[in-house]
């Protein structure tokens, strides 16, 4: 029996739910119930009525579906995958940034730890960070955490002052405004799907706005989800893709008549690959690895993520 073939008797016998995040390898991907965003695994994980969730991502996006899911077993195949992003902030440097503002508001990207989000207020991914920035009591400190680009183009977008942290994404931050220039040469037709992550936001919000510009419309600063939703609704038949490259894989699946190219060919999650076929049959033949967060952690926590959901 083949890999693909004892994972599928696997997912049976146990009746496990296999999630993986758009960044997971193509194969990884084909075996998933669902492949979506950070967003819309915390959401739907809990329609899946499962007894068992496989998180086919890193290490902070199977603490969110565990809290966001009490008494669900949620696995991960890997313990090593990481997130270089979640990895810039820790909860006491919160904590430090409440005391020098005791009337501020913290508002987290799911990009963090569990520990980190239990001391924000509000949980935020790149599909709705605008609009939690936006839903914030007036003339109140902010802190917006732990990514530094997202920050600032939800600081550009909305005009509110923010404390943004300074933190990155080892993949994001190397998209630069170079790769644009680059790949407006070479696909002056092309529309542009960028992830607010990356280090070119600025520039591909130049692009996207400035009149009697060629490509003036074609541009647009978008989450993962978004990205799939903007390939399926355009006119345009060519794509420049902005973010992760395992993204690409669901994109040409779900839009065959259509191209699309990676702003960067070497934009690859080191994380996000460690996930394997093998390593997601073991994790389903073994119940290996447990993924659980602290009661009093997960509560708190909670909060801030269900601000999040409630707010889209």
């Amino acid at each position: 029996m083949d890999v693909v073939a004892e994972i599928r008797a696997l997912k049976a016998q146990t009746r496990a739910a296999i999630l993986a995040h758009h960044y997971q390898r193509p194969e990884v991907q084909d075996v998933a119930d669902i492949v979506v965003d950070s967003l819309a695994m915390a959401r739907h994980a809990a329609a899946l009525d499962a007894p068992l969730l496989v998180i086919c991502g890193v290490h902070f996006m199977a603490e969110t579906v565990a809290i966001a899911n009490p008494g669900t077993r949620v696995l991960i195949p890997d313990l090593e995958a990481g997130c270089s992003l979640a990895e810039t902030i820790q909860a006491e440097e919160v904590r430090a940034w409440r005391r020098s503002h005791p009337d501020g508001v913290v508002v987290v990207y799911v990009n963090s730890s569990a520990a980190v989000k239990a001391e924000a207020d509000y949980c935020c991914t790149s599909g709705n960070a605008i609009a939690v920035v936006q839903a914030l009591p007036p003339r109140v400190p902010v802190l917006f955490a732990p990514d530094f680009f997202l920050g600032n183009h939800v600081r550009r977008v909305t005009g509110r002052p923010l404390d943004v942290w300074m933190g990155e994404c080892h993949v994001h931050a190397a998209l630069t405004p170079a790769d644009v220039e680059t790949k407006r040469r070479e696909h002056p037709d092309a529309e542009f799907l960028v992830h607010p992550e990356c280090g070119c936001t600025t520039s591909a919000m130049y692009y996207a706005a400035v009149e009697g510009d060629s490509v003036a419309g074609l541009t647009h600063i978008v989450s993962t989800e978004q990205m799939m939703q903007r390939a399926r609704t355009s006119t345009r038949h060519r794509f420049v893709v902005a973010t992760e490259t395992g993204v690409l894989h669901r994109l040409r699946r779900e839009n065959p008549d259509k191209a699309f190219y990676a702003l960067q060919d070497s934009a690859e999650c080191r994380f996000m690959k460690r996930i394997t076929l093998d390593k997601l049959r073991d994790s389903l033949r073994d119940l290996q690895y447990d993924v659980s967060v602290p009661p009093e952690t997960a509560a708190r926590a909670r909060r801030a993520i269900d601000r999040m959901l409630a707010i889209g």
